[in-house]
């Protein structure tokens, strides 16, 4: 939908000034980008993004494996628990397993931070969202 040459003609330029302005007070960056976005992060982690958000592993080298393969030294990361599938129509220990799938590849980098994908939606069993949160707890790690 949108090219690399769109992207930095018409989007990043309008995005920087906000960017350079939380860097002037040392502040972390996080930029909230859906779907397929990958293609885009290089270019934002040179403008001085520091974080992702939200990470949908179910579209296009937006997994676990390929983001730290590619991002993981560089920036941190929001999301990945997916709202359309496990957390929405799988069982407790298909949450659990995908917490702990997503934790084993994305803590050892340079930062991740547990969450859902999107928003919580009513569709979600109550136990799929209390055992995404547990399954955080038991394990992850708290710095």
């Amino acid at each position: 939908m949108i090219s690399m040459d769109m992207f930095q003609r018409h989007i990043l330029p309008r995005q920087k000034p906000f960017i350079e302005l939380a860097k002037s007070y040392n502040l972390p960056v996080m930029i909230h980008t859906c779907g397929s976005s990958s293609w885009s992060y290089e270019e934002y982690i040179k403008a001085g993004i520091t974080a992702f958000d939200t990470l949908q592993p179910e579209c296009y080298n937006m997994n676990p494996e390929y983001l730290t393969e590619h991002f993981g030294t560089r920036a941190s990361f929001h999301g990945g628990i997916s709202t359309t599938n496990e957390l929405s129509f799988g069982s407790v220990e298909d949450v659990e397993n995908q917490v702990k799938h997503t934790l084993d590849i994305m803590m050892p980098y340079k930062g991740y931070f547990l969450s859902p994908a999107h928003s919580i939606q009513d569709n979600s069993p109550l136990d799929n969202v209390l055992a995404m949160y547990e399954a955080g707890r038991k394990y992850g790690q708290y710095d």
